[in-house]
């Protein structure tokens, strides 16, 4: 089973996304970046392990935008230059809900933007849709190379 990569510098953020998770039925482990400096360094060791057996690609990003270090919006141009990820999927888990910051995360080749959700039933309801539609329903790249989910 294929890990879940959470680039979050906000403790309590981590702590509350890892609990929805969690109710929400999503078993995939979970990689948790506090910067993105972290997250960027994470996925090069990824990249430069060729078998990928030790280290397979995350089912998925959920990538902060306000990150000390490297900002999300550079995580998230980064990782869509670089071959081995782009079809890696990133999901924008942001507070921001500004226009401008949506419309460049989808410039960048964000799969989809979320604005956090305040209350943790919203958030647990957040946690089961990513496990249904991006864990269960989406077909992946890496899917139809044979590597499982």
């Amino acid at each position: 089973m294929r890990p879940i990569l959470l680039v979050e510098d906000n403790k309590d953020d981590v702590l509350f996304i890892k609990r929805a998770m969690e109710k929400a039925g999503i078993v995939n482990p979970l990689h948790v970046a506090s910067d993105g400096k972290e997250a960027i360094e994470y996925l090069e060791k990824i990249i430069a392990d060729s078998s990928m057996a030790g280290h397979p690609l995350p089912a998925l990003v959920l990538l902060d935008l306000q990150l000390p270090c490297v900002r999300g919006m550079d995580v998230l141009k980064w990782i869509r230059e670089q071959a081995a990820l782009r079809t890696l999927i990133v999901i924008i888990h942001s507070s921001s809900h500004l226009d401008i910051d949506i419309a460049e995360a989808y410039r960048l080749g964000a799969n989809s933007f979320l604005v956090k959700a305040p209350a943790s039933a919203e958030l647990t309801r957040m946690m089961k849709l990513i496990k249904e539609y991006w864990l269960e329903l989406n077909a992946s790249a890496s899917d139809e190379a044979g590597k499982s989910v």
